[in-house]
């Protein structure tokens, strides 16, 4: 009888160790796990793929359907003859589209999780970008922004938000904290890509070469990255509680908290859209304001930092009315602060900070209140009327501006709107629809807990 070389076992074991090793990394990308690692109950137990993957499809997917078109908008009008509001309406059209469609896409969420809408969403996504890039007229292009419409519903971040809450319970907050801070990269990204393939190519080359982009980072990682069972337990509490008499979307809170946000979002939008004309008109150089208002957006990634400490020490209602309060109160600031420069440009960041926060706070509103039963169509609800607000505040406070007589006339208005928010926010307490929050456990049933302060 043959013996084993001893001396050759530690290497065989070396090899077999490294061999495992790759094996457990491809089978760790490639493979889902148990339906035990679905519920999401402990940190070993969540998806690891799920969130990385998120983040960067978040990044290209902002980045190419959102930040890109700001960026193309004067080569698109120079080139074709078409008016600026007309081809910045066709932008608008897909907003309001998403705003429609997230609705059935979060109850889709609810019942399939989030893999097949979200590979379904970057195809369309592509097509309807390369839509865009060959319309021959305003009508095709219209047409073709609203399908893109409907893939920013389906790759954005109510999807995305919806995938993380069910796969990162009891608390996922971090998850949610992270896929915003890389969300919010899009911009400084794929701005100056856009700008430099722009100058280069023109608008619809550039648009072609930003859809292969699009399809070969999102299409791949949306459908292989989240290929994990979703949540048995949180699905079957989710057929329970979507009876008509029973689903919180119906109750006078929901609706209240809803316009809150509405509110709130249109007078946050119009202060971004509506920024670098107070600055210069206060007498920043466009340049100058146009730094003031990146910072803003780092200000932005900032606020999401601190929203778990905020969330720690506040109830769920305060901190919405002290967030919405906040928000006016920057808005305030500007309007009423002539200068000089620095100081108006350290209030634009302090206001890019509130607005991180508010990202964050929408996020979790549906969980902080209801838990995570059918939390795909309840988000997608609360978000709809502040995307339809987002989507119109860029043409309304224009003309709001032009009534009024000017920018600084249009930021006091824009407090008083926030003022508004705000008071909506604080009624929600005062009804019965807060109530308990599900705490889903492992084996699909529900226990309550007490409401949050």
């Amino acid at each position: 009888m043959l013996h084993p070389d001893p001396v050759a076992r530690p290497a065989q074991r070396r090899r077999s160790h490294q061999g495992g090793a790759l094996r457990r990394l491809l089978r760790l990308v490639t493979t889902p796990q148990s339906d035990g690692a679905a519920t999401g109950t402990s940190d070993r137990s969540r998806p690891r793929t799920a969130l990385p993957a998120l983040c960067i499809t978040q990044i290209t997917g902002w980045g190419i359907l959102y930040y890109a078109f700001p960026v193309l908008t004067a080569h698109i009008t120079h080139a074709t003859g078409w008016s600026p509001p007309a081809t910045t309406a066709a932008f608008t059209t897909a907003l309001l589209v998403s705003a429609l469609a997230g609705i059935p896409v979060g109850r889709i969420i609810d019942r399939h999780g989030p893999r097949t809408v979200m590979t379904t969403g970057s195809v369309v996504g592509c097509l309807a970008l390369t839509g865009v890039a060959m319309a021959p007229n305003l009508t095709v292009f219209f047409v073709a922004w609203s399908a893109a419409g409907t893939a920013m519903a389906a790759t954005f971040y109510q999807p995305a938000f919806a995938a993380l809450t069910g796969w990162h319970q009891p608390s996922p907050v971090r998850a949610l904290t992270t896929v915003t801070l890389a969300g919010g990269l899009a911009s400084t990204a794929f701005a100056p890509i856009t700008a430099a393939l722009a100058t280069q190519l023109g608008w619809r080359d550039t648009y072609l070469v930003l859809a292969a982009v699009l399809a070969l980072v999102t299409i791949p990682l949306h459908g292989l990255a989240q290929r994990y069972p979703w949540p048995p337990a949180a699905h079957r509490v989710s057929e329970r509680f979507t009876g008509r008499r029973s689903t919180p979307g119906r109750t006078r809170q929901f609706v209240l908290l809803a316009g809150a946000l509405a509110l709130s979002a249109f007078a946050m939008y119009g202060v971004v859209f509506n920024l670098i004309p107070l600055l210069t008109h206060r007498g920043a150089s466009p340049a100058l304001a146009a730094w003031a208002l990146g910072l803003g957006g780092l200000g932005q990634t900032l606020g999401r930092t601190l929203y778990a400490s905020l969330a720690r020490r506040t109830g769920v209602t305060g901190r919405t009315v002290i967030l919405i309060t906040a928000g006016g109160a920057t808005t305030a600031l500007l309007a009423a602060v002539p200068g000089p420069i620095p100081v108006l440009v350290a209030i634009a960041v302090l206001a890019g900070t509130v607005r991180g926060n508010l990202t964050l706070l929408q996020a979790t509103a549906v969980t902080d209140r209801w838990g995570t039963t059918a939390y795909g169509h309840l988000s997608a609800l609360l978000a709809a009327p502040a995307t339809v607000a987002a989507a119109l505040a860029p043409w309304a406070t224009s003309a709001i501006a032009s009534g009024v007589g000017g920018y600084p006339a249009l930021f006091a208005a824009l407090v008083a709107v926030s003022g508004l928010a705000a008071a909506l926010a604080a009624a929600t307490e005062r009804w019965p629809g807060l109530r308990a929050a599900p705490v889903v456990t492992p084996d699909g049933t529900a226990a309550a807990r007490p409401p949050a302060p």
